[in-house]
């Protein structure tokens, strides 16, 4: 029988790899999945918990979460568009080059 602990298991397994993503990255799409990975590792926690105790509040906060993340993934892949045609590269070293 799969318990709480397995979820909150799983959620700190891939918060994890999300945090080490976002913290060894160089392109910028790749930073964007980890924090993809980030989130969806919060997501899973707060449901686990929130089914745990039979509260609607892990849900309520997942789904603000999912809401975030994908007004994230707008825009930034907007902004990496732009980038992208710009520079022709996509690699975050290039970010500090940039001129006003």
């Amino acid at each position: 029988m799969i318990t709480l602990t397995h979820y909150l298991v799983l959620s700190a397994i891939l918060f994890v790899i999300g945090l080490v993503g976002v913290m060894r990255r160089k392109n910028l799409l790749m930073l964007f999945f980890a924090t993809e990975i980030l989130l969806n590792a919060v997501n899973i926690g707060f449901v686990a918990i929130g089914n745990f105790y039979a509260d609607l509040t892990g849900q309520m906060f997942a789904f603000f979460i999912i809401a975030v993340a994908a007004s994230e993934v707008a825009v930034g892949l907007g902004l990496l568009v732009l980038w992208y045609k710009k520079e022709g590269s996509i690699d975050l070293d290039t970010l500090q080059r940039m001129k006003g």
